[in-house]
Order: C-alpha cells, then sequence, then structure tokens
C-alpha cells in the first residue's frame, strides 16, 4: 500500500511528506499496539496462535542476538510483521526500548518503502517520455518485426508441407 501512494505522491495526488509522515504514525501506533498486546496478553495470545510456533521461537533467537536490531527491522522480516511485536512485547523488552527503536525502524521502513514507490513513479515517466519522444520508430520497429516473424512463419509452414 506505501509503495502504491508513494506512486500517487510522485504522480501527484498525494503529498509525499504526508504520505511519509502517515505511514511513520500508522507503522509506529500499530506495532506499539501489538508490543502491548504482547506485553499484557503475551502468553495467551500466543497459545491461541499454534501457527505461530515457529516465528515465536525465531524471534526470541533474534532477539536474543540482535535486541535492537530485531526492533528496528522486524517490520521488514516477512512472517514476522504481527507475531514480531507481540512476542517482543511477550519479552522482558522495555516498553520505552522497544518505543525507541520501534519509531526509528518506522522512520527507516516508511521512507525507504515510501521512496521505493515515488522513484518507481519516476522510473515510469522517464520510460514513457522517452517512449514518446521515438514512438514512430518503435511502431516502425514493431511493424518490421511482425513481418519478418510472418515471413519465417510462412517459410517454417511451406517447409513442413514439403516433407
Amino acid at each position: 500500500m506505501l509503495i502504491l501512494a508513494g506512486f500517487a505522491a510522485h504522480q501527484g495526488y498525494l503529498s509525499f511528506p504526508i504520505v511519509l509522515a502517515l505511514a511513520f504514525v500508522g507503522g509506529t501506533l500499530g506495532d506499539q499496539l501489538f508490543f502491548f498486546l504482547g506485553h499484557f496478553y503475551g502468553q495467551s495470545v500466543i497459545a491461541r496462535f499454534p501457527s505461530w510456533t515457529d516465528r515465536v521461537q525465531q524471534v526470541c533467537r533474534l532477539l536474543q542476538r540482535y535486541h535492537a536490531g530485531v526492533i528496528v527491522g522486524i517490520r521488514f522480516m516477512y512472517g514476522l510483521r504481527i507475531a514480531g511485536p507481540v512476542v517482543i512485547g511477550a519479552s522482558a523488552v522495555p516498553p520505552w526500548r522497544f518505543a525507541l527503536f520501534n519509531m526509528l525502524g518506522a522512520v527507516i521502513w516508511a521512507v525507504s518503502i515510501g521512496s521505493i514507490g515515488y522513484l518507481f513513479g519516476e522510473a515510469l515517466q522517464w520510460l514513457f517520455t522517452d517512449i514518446r519522444r521515438s514512438e514512430e520508430g518503435v511502431l516502425l520497429l514493431i511493424v518490421l518485426v511482425g513481418l519478418l516473424f510472418g515471413v519465417v512463419r510462412r517459410l517454417q509452414r511451406d517447409r513442413r508441407a514439403e516433407h
């Protein structure tokens, strides 16, 4: 969704700074919500989702080795977007520490993912500008390739008919 919002900002439909600000706020609040859910109801929430067993173990292992890095990067880890903050909340991580690193991760996430969408729009604009400049050449090339393809197919058919 954020990539699409970045693309829409490039096209002028949305304000890019507002897109990034809303992504930061939404990302931060969402993870804080899941952290506090884990902080207050961690074990019962984790027990309700047996499919999370592998994810819980993975987050716990990562958390022991790369404490701050896991908090910052959890939003980038496929399959851990929701389970990660819940598991971190159920661990011994203090809420202030999670909030600090969560905000850092949200800034990195909002800017990087939002910028991907914006740059995608820039690349498309560059591509279409070049195509417009050379559309007659492209059209001629398409016609020539089509003719060449037709000739080759005809020759293959004629050759098969002879055998």
